[in-house]
């Protein structure tokens, strides 16, 4: 599944290692870690608006930390969300070869 996090990105579920709010996540390793991300062009703004939130994803063995508006609460039910949906998906699709 994928997860939309804002102006047209998406991201594979399984590739996303955290969520993190960024006005709870102010230290200064989390700062560095930002600092050090755009320094190794490996933070992508999905906006230049207020930044709420960013998502660490691993993809083909290459980390990325993608920086959106979109609010940690929205991204975090969105996932729910995809993940009852998959989850009712495969309950009503294995129900179905029960059956026969």
């Amino acid at each position: 599944m994928y997860m939309h996090i804002g102006n047209n990105y998406s991201l594979r579920d399984e590739g996303i290692i955290g969520i993190f709010d960024i006005d709870t996540s102010v230290s200064d390793d989390t700062r560095e870690y930002l600092a050090a991300a755009g320094r190794r062009k490996n933070a992508v703004y999905v906006s230049m608006e207020e930044t709420k939130t960013f998502i660490v994803e691993v993809s083909n063995d290459k980390e990325k930390v993608y920086i959106t508006n979109v609010s940690h609460r929205v991204l975090a039910a969105r996932a729910s969300s995809d993940s009852n949906y998959h989850h009712d998906y495969l309950q009503h699709h294995n129900a179905g070869e029960n059956k026969g």
